[in-house]
């Protein structure tokens, strides 16, 4: 296995290089703040972004957590990688990540004023300091996975492979330990949202009652409709569960776990 480390201070956009990167030594295994990242999808552990505090984030990313590194260890050894980059702020970070992880130290170290202009890494820091903007490299439906109740903004990029485009995709978030960028959202905009999305079905004569649940994993719904008397009433269901889960998800970035329905009365023309 090669090990390439991708090092740069806190806040430089190694995350945001960070594919581009592996796009261009043939890498297709990425280490970032917890997380073990294959082809653009998690495979295993826990987003540094989620903890409370930078402390706290800062054990998560160094795999101080027994049962996290194991985690990660046995998908490591599962998938074999030929090659992996590990994103770490100085190389003794990234040293303590492999120790960890049970894998060889770096022998290919790449920093990002290497591959960063003086530009680019200011406008990284400013986005960092005042805007309390993170890159995470993977698409948003990865990330929403460990961030339902925040407010996720996809980031597209091209890159060039094998003399062919392709189109890869980062995700920007506000972590936790960044009080600036915690997204709330009221109960009361989940049920307006639901009331919307049934608005388009004409077989939904009203919606009677919403109920709303909301945690750390997302948002549960569960509505009692009045229905039109003759239609399908399992067809009109299942359009609701659709039609409000896009609405939601798309609108306000929650997770919708599960949108219940059930028909209380019919209406009659």
């Amino acid at each position: 296995m090669k090990v390439y480390a991708l090092i740069g201070a806190s806040g430089t956009g190694k995350s945001h290089k960070a594919m581009l990167v592996a796009s261009e030594k043939g890498i297709d295994t990425i280490i970032d703040d917890g997380l073990l990242i294959k082809d653009g999808k998690k495979l295993a552990g826990f987003s540094a972004k989620r903890e409370m505090t930078s402390i706290q984030a800062v054990k998560r990313a160094i795999f101080m957590d027994y049962e996290h590194a194991r985690a990660v260890r046995e998908e490591i050894k599962k998938i074999n990688p030929d090659k992996i980059l590990i994103l770490g702020t100085s190389l003794k970070m990234v040293e303590k990540i492999t120790r960890a992880l049970e894998i060889p130290n770096p022998d290919n170290l790449i920093y990002i004023e290497d591959i960063s202009s003086e530009l680019d890494i200011r406008k990284a820091r400013r986005m960092r300091t005042e805007f309390g903007k993170h890159v995470i490299p993977l698409p948003t439906i990865e990330v929403k996975k460990d961030f339902p109740n925040y407010l996720i903004d996809p980031l597209q990029f091209f890159f060039k492979k094998k003399d062919a485009k392709k189109i890869g995709e980062k995700s920007i978030i506000r972590p936790r330990f960044n009080m600036l960028g915690k997204l709330l959202i009221s109960e009361n905009v989940i049920e307006q949202l639901t009331k919307a999305a049934a608005s388009d079905i004409s077989e939904i004569k009203q919606v009677l009652k919403v109920s709303v649940v909301m945690n750390e994993e997302g948002v549960k719904i569960g509505t009692e409709i009045k229905a039109l008397y003759g239609a399908n009433l399992k067809k009109i269901a299942k359009n609701f569960q659709e039609a409000t889960i896009q609405l939601i998800e798309k609108l306000t970035g929650l997770n919708v776990l599960s949108v219940e329905v059930k028909v209380r009365s019919l209406h009659v023309d």
